[in-house]
């Protein structure tokens, strides 16, 4: 059983995981708005930033492509650049390539996934809400780390703070375009026959919901399920055991608030 470790910066409170020995952690709604030029000191004041605009798809990007791809819209002659005069390139996770990376991602209620491979030390970090998840942004993150010599033996995931299953209500389209990416897609056809094997297996990610045409969805289970089936064994992932919807003193969560609020998840590379 994995420890998950309130640490303390600033005087604020940060979430770590004992699985991954690489810094990391998964900040509160305490920190904003301080962003992840600020946060990394909290891991590595030396480590480089590296971080995209998100767009709930399955595109992780390299930090040549970061680098190459972010750009300055204007230059005011001020000593600091505000968040609004930064392009970033369009993607939904990012990995290194070399010690010293800090790779981020942002979440309200989407699952902030933090990936590591405890030999050589490299890391990903993804944006895994319902959209990414359908198009199975993990393992797409976990591919780009294997193809830089990644074995999938040595991989270790940390799925961060979230919205809940057994609250996350979601409408059945939503349900069956996401259990599609976990479904043997020649046997399952039929939208109705998709939810009920889902409903039905051990450990389920869809729950039944009261109301008709709707039902519960755990998005962090989703990709468990992905993971195993990748070939990542159990003991290799770590799902935090909050809730961004039901923890308002910690959390932002949009599906609450329906506030653009986020909190942000960091892992640097060894």
């Amino acid at each position: 059983m994995n420890n998950w470790t309130w640490q303390t910066w600033q005087g604020k409170s940060y979430l770590t995981c004992d699985l991954i020995s690489q810094p990391h952690g998964f900040f509160t709604s305490a920190f904003a708005p301080q962003r992840p030029e600020a946060l990394t000191s909290a891991l590595n004041p030396e480590a480089e930033v590296l971080r995209t605009k998100q767009v709930h798809g399955n595109v992780v990007l390299a930090p040549i492509d970061i680098r190459t791809g972010t750009k300055t819209l204007v230059t005011s002659g001020a000593s600091t650049t505000t968040e609004e005069e930064v392009q970033r390139p369009h993607a939904d996770g990012c990995f290194s390539d070399k010690a010293g990376q800090a790779m981020w991602v942002c979440t309200a209620d989407c699952t902030p996934a933090l990936i590591a491979d405890k030999r050589t030390g490299q890391v990903a970090a993804a944006h895994a809400g319902w959209r990414g998840t359908a198009q199975k942004i993990v393992p797409v993150a976990i591919a780009q780390l294997q193809a830089q010599g990644s074995q999938l033996e040595d991989i270790q995931v940390l799925l961060g703070p979230a919205i809940a299953g057994e609250v996350y209500q979601v409408g059945e389209d939503v349900a069956t375009e996401i259990g599609m990416s976990i479904v043997d897609t020649e046997q399952f056809t039929d939208p109705a026959a998709v939810i009920d094997h889902l409903l039905n297996l051990d450990n389920p990610p869809l729950l039944p919901d009261k109301k008709p045409g709707h039902v519960r969805l755990d998005v962090r289970r989703i990709n468990e399920i992905q993971l195993e089936q990748l070939g990542v064994s159990a003991e290799q992932v770590a799902a935090a055991p909050h809730c961004t919807y039901q923890e308002p003193e910690r959390f932002f969560s949009y599906r609450r608030t329906k506030l653009k609020q986020v909190q942000w998840s960091g892992i640097i590379s060894t």
